[in-house]
């Protein structure tokens, strides 16, 4: 007996909706990675480069400098938030193809029931693969980009303070 099992064939032999879910998934993971990464080569960058804050509209210049740290967050936090529905939705499908194939074969065996729990199993794991990355990212920048905004602001009131 061999065992043919492939990642790869997990997710591209079912049906065109398991198919279209698993694409879904694995771009939402790779574009998740790539702000993530961009979010860190900003922060690396902003550890160089102090901030002078203009004294003539200290609260604009704030917000400006502040951009591009919030920038694609909202992205992260959809990820983190419907990533695991959309590997749920492939979940329920697979186990609904589970139980058509039964209906098909008329049999209960693993031999029927398997390759559509396998594929439910799968989209779950990259629902999760895709969120918890996102997750921890937008809590992690949101938090940082938080911290600098709120130093930014104490800087200017003890500038005005010293006035």
């Amino acid at each position: 007996m061999t065992n043919n099992f492939s990642l790869l064939s997990l997710f591209t032999t079912g049906d065109i909706m398991t198919l279209v879910i698993s694409l879904l998934l694995v771009a939402a993971s790779v574009m998740s990675w790539a702000i993530i990464i961009e979010k860190f080569r900003l922060w690396r960058a902003q550890k160089r480069k102090a901030f002078k804050i203009d004294e003539k509209a200290p609260e604009l210049y704030i917000d400006r400098a502040i951009r591009p740290y919030d920038r694609n967050l909202w992205f992260l936090s959809m990820v983190s938030y419907v990533a695991p529905f959309v590997g749920l939705f492939g979940t329920i499908w697979g186990v609904m193809d589970s139980f058509a194939s039964i209906g098909v074969n008329q049999s209960v065996s693993i031999g029927v029931i398997a390759p559509g729990l396998a594929t439910a199993l799968g989209t779950t794991a990259l629902g999760l693969i895709a969120a918890v990355p996102a997750a921890v990212a937008y809590q992690y920048f949101t938090r940082r980009a938080d911290d600098l905004y709120d130093a930014m602001n104490d800087a200017v009131r003890e500038t005005r303070l010293k006035k």
